[in-house]
């Protein structure tokens, strides 16, 4: 399995913050694609599939890149 780059707390909050930034400007997309760039927790995304399905996060661009490494390339479709 390949290595996944992990984004530290501290990189997390600073995009955090800076998405409210964008918020407060009225950038609500940019704030929104700030967010969803930031690694759901795998226990998040697992609970996401369950209640609202996996199309919710494909379609809604989440990154996904720690719920995949914890629970395999294919956890989506499983």
């Amino acid at each position: 399995m390949a290595k996944v780059e992990t984004m530290s707390i501290s990189e997390k909050l600073d995009i955090l913050n800076r998405s409210y930034v964008l918020e407060d400007a009225g950038d609500i997309e940019g704030a929104t694609r700030l967010v969803r760039s930031v690694p759901m927790p795998p226990y998040l995304a697992m609970t996401a599939k369950k209640t609202m399905g996996a199309d919710f996060l494909i379609q809604g661009g989440w990154n996904l890149s720690e719920a995949e490494a914890e629970f395999g390339a294919d956890w989506l479709s499983k």
